[in-house]
């Protein structure tokens, strides 16, 4: 069984930083894309970012500029790098990666709230 355990998330002030991280563990043959996405309160969940195996990275605009994703394939970790927090990036943040074929494995959720 494979599972991905997230860490990081916290209270920070607005204009603060924080750095999530992600591992994966279990038994896995390969780790494909890892992503994080996000859910505030009342709303839907969304994609932040997302990096290949290649390490190619895709974020949604409204991060842009501010947020990091990187990966350490030795340790199959991603992490998020969140920097110029606003209150608006208040929300729960959940690991995703595609690992072995064929299987999605979301994390439990880590809560990143921003105070103004």
């Amino acid at each position: 069984q494979v599972q991905l355990v997230e860490s990081g998330g916290g209270l920070v002030q607005a204009g603060g930083s924080l750095r999530l991280s992600c591992a994966a563990s279990g038994r896995i043959f390969s780790v494909n894309t890892m992503g994080w996405y996000r859910q505030a309160p009342g709303k839907q969940r969304e994609l932040v970012a997302h990096i290949t195996s290649g390490s190619s990275t895709n974020y949604a605009d409204s991060v842009k500029g501010r947020f990091t994703i990187s990966r350490d394939n030795a340790k199959n970790t991603v992490y998020l790098q969140m920097n110029s927090l606003k209150p608006e990036d208040t929300a729960v943040y959940y690991c995703r990666a595609n690992i072995n074929v064929g299987t999605v494995v979301w994390g439990q959720g880590t809560l990143v709230t921003v105070s103004s």
